[in-house]
């Protein structure tokens, strides 16, 4: 069973996904090749030094192109992190993107309910 996570792992958590949301948005939908995309949800380490990043893509089918795009420029998207959190954390957590599928989920859901 997942260790109940502490308070401060949600505080820092919630500001990360606050600035990476930030972030993400300012690079533009250009930048992912016109997909738009959200930061779902974050996930810390108890040591804080991994932060799960859950994010979701419109359109879905984009999916693999966008998580690249993310992927190819992690280094530069931790930097920025940096520059946002340098000041409340001692390290800046490494980032790791996760595809967040729940969307494509309930509309699969809702798919079926209109069958």
């Amino acid at each position: 069973m997942e260790k109940q996570a502490s308070t401060r792992q949600l505080k820092v958590a919630r500001e990360i996904q606050k600035d990476l949301a930030e972030i993400i948005r300012s690079k533009g939908m250009a930048f992912f090749g016109g997909s738009m995309v959200t930061v779902s949800e974050v996930r810390v380490s108890p040591d804080l030094s991994i932060a799960k990043t859950y994010v979701s893509i419109f359109p879905s089918a984009n999916a693999e192109s966008v998580m690249g795009i993310l992927e190819a420029n992690i280094k530069e998207l931790r930097g920025e992190l940096g520059r946002k959190v340098g000041k409340q954390l001692r390290i800046v957590p490494e980032i790791v993107f996760y595809l967040d599928t729940s969307l494509d989920y309930a509309e699969h859901i809702e798919e079926l309910l209109k069958k």
